[in-house]
């Protein structure tokens, strides 16, 4: 492993932040136990670093100012530039279907939802997930809707049945694109005809484009389809999570890259909506002094509040309406 010191600073002047940069660069790439194989690479890592350090204390220092919002913080993506976390951790972005369509093809609400919900309380959300680098969001987000309605239709829940294999979406689904992208739609219609979900022991995940080894003889979950849960409107979608399950969602996810904490609102989003990855709403809370949605990401424990983010409601906050689906059973 390569030395910070011989990479940064022999032969060079640094300046006070410099230094207190560099500091929080080694405590950082201590913590998160980096490997850098050249000193080329250490050089850019340490420049992305910086790069970070200014964009987290410029957003914190929005927050601050209006009093309200998420939290930016050093994570495991610190070291990425913004361009190469959307090329190895987001997904190509997609044009969702139009409203019309949607409408047409929309679960109905079963009952009138409360102002407060949270299935993981229930025992219908599994563990959360890491898709590593890989842009297999799309994959993980139906694998992880496609557990809660597994749970909720056979009575089972979160600690009886075993996780499902986005693997095997990954590589088995050829209407997408594995580690490139892919849209939630599709990927019903490839474990509809597939004859289901494999478990995840017999067919694991390994964060890459692979060779499609499905065997029906291991499926553990299957459906008959899907359905839209909303055609913008998020009282609908609200309606649609209490009464159905965990929903499939896809939202604009370029700002989440040094989340820590707190409330994403609608002005920590970019105004024009790029859908380029896909998680699960699992609750919200309208009663809350700014409404939100729960929703669990595929990017590890690690990241954000245990894995989750919380994204204001009301506000289409990332475009978060524009892809919400779920599996039917």
């Amino acid at each position: 492993m390569l030395t910070l010191v011989a990479l940064v600073f022999v032969g060079v002047s640094a300046s006070d932040d410099e230094v207190e940069l560099y500091q929080m660069f080694q405590q950082w790439f201590q913590e998160q136990g980096k490997v850098y194989d050249t000193v080329d690479e250490m050089s850019l890592r340490f420049a992305n670093f910086k790069e970070t350090v200014k964009r987290i204390n410029v957003n914190n220092a929005y927050s601050d100012l209006r009093g309200s919002g998420a939290k930016f913080g050093l994570n495991k993506f610190s070291d990425m530039s913004p361009d190469e976390f959307a090329e190895k951790v987001l997904m190509t972005p997609f044009t969702p279907v139009s409203a019309e369509y949607k409408q047409k093809n929309m679960l109905l609400p079963r009952v009138a939802s409360p102002d407060t919900f949270d299935w993981r309380s229930k025992g219908a959300v599994t563990a959360v997930k890491d898709q590593g680098q890989c842009g297999s969001c799309w994959a993980f987000s139906v694998t992880e809707n496609i557990e809660s309605v597994w749970i909720l239709a056979k009575g089972l829940n979160n600690e009886t049945l075993p996780p499902l294999a986005p693997q095997q979406i990954v590589d088995c689904d050829t209407s997408d694109l594995g580690c490139s992208g892919g849209n939630p739609p599709t990927a019903y219609d490839y474990v509809q005809s597939a004859g289901g979900l494999d478990d995840e022991k017999d067919y694991p995940y390994t964060a890459q484009d692979g060779t499609c080894a499905f065997k029906s003889s291991a499926v553990v979950a299957k459906i008959t389809g899907y359905k839209y849960a909303t055609d913008g409107d998020e009282g609908t979608m609200k309606d649609n999570l209490a009464s159905w399950a965990p929903l499939s969602i896809c939202v604009d996810a370029r700002y989440w890259q040094d989340y820590t904490s707190g409330i994403m609102t609608e002005w920590q989003c970019d105004w024009i909506v790029q859908l380029d990855h896909c998680v699960q709403a699992v609750g919200y809370d309208t009663t809350a002094s700014t409404p939100f949605w729960i929703v669990r990401n595929s990017w590890g424990t690690d990241w954000g509040e245990d894995g989750y983010i919380r994204l204001q409601y009301g506000t289409n906050t990332c475009g978060l309406t524009q892809e919400s689906t779920s599996a039917t059973a």
